[in-house]
């Protein structure tokens, strides 16, 4: 159950920025509207060290697509129970980047104003990687997945790495 509705989590993601469902994105500012799903993340950050390479990312073509790719593949793998390990690796990459801008060890932003940061290392990213990893590492894409018959591709049985 933990892997199917972190899965829904991503497909959720993926589905508001792309189509604007009026949760997070209006439809507006939607990908397949010519909308940014990364401008409005990046484009405000204003913590941390990384700050000025997050804002220069935002809304670049290459982000946008890689955010998006990301969020439908890692939602896809995790709801179907297949290629756990990879959505692990990329999914946990995506959350330590996303941690990495909100910058949550600062009390205050550049301005000097309260980042509102309520713990600075646990927090809701770390928990999704820390999901991501022991979804990977147990057997859980056998129950309700799709694991034990992608196990048994040809191409998965060469690359266990896709397992």
């Amino acid at each position: 159950m933990l892997r199917i509705a972190t899965g829904l989590l991503f497909l959720w993601a993926f589905f508001d920025k792309a189509f604007g469902l009026g949760y997070a994105t209006q439809e507006k500012n939607a990908w397949f509207s010519g909308g940014s799903p990364t401008k409005g993340f990046l484009g405000r950050v204003n913590v941390g060290p990384f700050q000025e390479t997050f804002r220069d990312w935002a809304g670049a073509w290459w982000a946008d697509t890689l955010f998006m790719v990301g969020l439908l593949a890692i939602g896809v793998a995790l709801v179907l129970g297949i290629g756990l390990r990879v959505a692990a690796v990329t999914g946990s990459l995506m959350m330590l980047l996303m941690w990495a801008a909100e910058w949550p060890p600062a009390q205050h932003d550049s301005a000097g104003e309260l980042t509102m940061s309520t713990n600075p290392l646990i927090e809701y990213h770390v928990i999704y990687a820390l999901v991501l990893i022991v979804v990977a590492a147990t057997a859980s894409g056998a129950t309700w997945g799709l694991a034990t018959w992608w196990a048994g591709l040809p191409l998965v049985k060469s690359n266990p790495w896709l397992r």
